[in-house]
């Protein structure tokens, strides 16, 4: 069965028991915690106050942790999250006791959420009743958040390939090149929330300490260590194509920009021999001379830089250059 308690507006307990053993587990969940909050677990836990402070709803850690306090075992993981297009990293931090889980964060994370609001309704929602530790209970949260990555990973894999379909269907090049850049920018994301996950989940499992259960640890995590590796081949996998179609991006507006230059050059190239002549022919000098004396001899120059336009081109196309 489980009890279902508030603590403070923003700190919630449920305490889970064994109706075989009559053991308990408390699962202490708080969502942007304050001072009271922050006061309330330092006073009945005895948490270090430096890991209370990285773990107030107004701080952010930038890298994950797996520490040793007095008693308990501190961690600080990273989950990517949607927020619009953008992926955002929500932190999640950890107390593990003997009998006690706590978990604070900021509340943007659903599968925490949801989990925890099943765990107040469900009497048997954990598989902990078979293993009286808070271990399991840890295992499992993990587990689902983990899980909970794919379909981040899904929706960025479809956002990918509508930048596929866009950049070979001669699009909107602004565009293109803007949803490239917010792919490379959610890529940098996932890489850097997910990068370490692989390592704190070894270095949990191979922590000196009486608070995890070594049997439970190396029976459940070493999964979450193979969710880890997944999701990072896929980030990885993902990153390729990325940066592929980055580059095709550029080579093509390469091309486009050399189309437009060869236009240009020609433009100028050909108007360059028909404007000096037409200079030339322009200036006091040419009405002495005898075969421009005639009245049409306006007609005569424009057919002379005509034929001079038309054997250059000739000259541009046996050579291959338009």
């Amino acid at each position: 069965m489980t009890v279902y308690s508030k603590i403070t507006k923003k700190l919630i307990k449920v305490t889970i028991r064994n109706p075989k053993t009559n053991a308990t587990i408390d699962w202490i969940n708080g969502t942007n915690a304050g001072k009271d909050e922050i006061e309330y677990l330092r006073k009945n836990y005895k948490f270090e106050l430096n890991h209370l402070k990285a773990s107030m709803g107004k701080s952010v850690s930038q890298r994950p942790v797996v520490e040793i306090g007095d008693g308990y075992l501190f961690v600080i993981l990273h989950f990517p999250v949607f927020r619009g297009e953008n992926i955002i990293a929500e932190e999640v931090d950890f107390f593990v006791g003997k009998k006690y889980l706590v978990t604070l964060h900021n509340d943007n994370i659903p599968t925490l959420a949801d989990f925890f609001n099943f765990c107040k309704k469900e009497p048997n929602c954990l598989i902990s009743f078979d293993r009286d530790t808070p271990t399991v209970l840890l295992y499992q949260l993990l587990e689902r958040m983990l899980l909970s990555c794919f379909p981040v990973l899904d929706q960025n894999s479809l956002a990918i390939t509508a930048v596929e379909e866009r950049l070979f269907s001669q699009p909107n090049e602004k565009l293109t090149v803007a949803k490239i850049l917010l792919l490379r920018r959610n890529m940098v994301s996932l890489r850097k929330i997910m990068q370490n996950h692989k390592t704190i989940l070894k270095k949990l499992m191979e922590a000196e300490s009486t608070l995890l259960s070594e049997q439970d640890v190396k029976h459940f995590f070493r999964q979450l260590v193979d969710y880890s590796k997944r999701i990072w081949e896929i980030i990885e996998s993902q990153k390729e194509m990325t940066e592929i179609f980055n580059d095709t991006n550029q080579s093509l507006m390469r091309n486009r920009s050399n189309e437009v230059i060869k236009t240009l050059t020609i433009f100028s190239v050909l108007t360059f021999p028909l404007t000096l002549f037409a200079t030339i022919f322009s200036m006091k000098m040419v009405n002495g001379m005898p075969f421009l004396d005639a009245p049409n001899n306006f007609w005569i120059i424009v057919q002379f830089l005509i034929v001079i336009a038309l054997s250059m081109l000739l000259y541009f196309e046996k050579k291959s250059w338009l």
